[in-house]
């Protein structure tokens, strides 16, 4: 039994790596984006304009990887920077009309189906399935992996 077991949690593991690794293919068809390259697209959307500081705090992304994802966001004309009229120090972040119209056309992310399904449990169930999920990280020996808050394969600031 308890290799049967085993093998559907094996199984499950399996299913959810690749949902992760369809949504990606299917975000990077549609838009040209990477999932983390989406969030940073959509959260300097949401703001209006930002800084990158910010949109690593909100993201729960390192400042290294925002700047690195905003550097391609820029050059493929998707977001505008340039330093802040009060404070020369500070650089703003804007989303252009092309950004816009990739943002318009831009499938759900995984993780925004997840959140939305997922803050619809109870409290006793959310709280059992991130138990379980931590337990495996243990399990898995990711523990101590630096991870954002997003459903991808791979590291947060690939260059593609």
């Amino acid at each position: 039994m308890n290799k049967e077991i085993t093998t559907s949690t094996l199984r499950a593991i399996r299913r959810i790596l690749r949902a992760a690794d369809l949504n990606g293919r299917k975000l990077s068809g549609a838009t040209g984006l990477t999932p983390s390259q989406l969030m940073v697209l959509q959260e300097i959307e949401r703001r209006g304009e930002t800084t990158p500081s910010t949109v690593a705090s909100a993201l729960q992304f390192g400042q290294a990887t925002v700047t690195n994802i905003v550097d391609r966001l820029v050059a493929g004309g998707l977001a505008t920077r340039q330093r802040s009229e009060r404070d020369k120090r500070q650089m703003i972040l804007r989303v252009t009309p092309e950004g816009k119209e990739i943002l318009f056309q831009a499938p759900d992310l995984l993780q925004q189906r997840f959140r939305s399904r997922f803050e619809e449990l109870p409290a006793w169930e959310q709280a059992m399935i991130l138990a379980a999920l931590e337990r495996l990280s243990d399990l898995l020996e990711a523990g101590d992996i630096d991870a954002a808050p997003l459903i991808d394969t791979g590291v947060i600031d690939r260059s593609q």
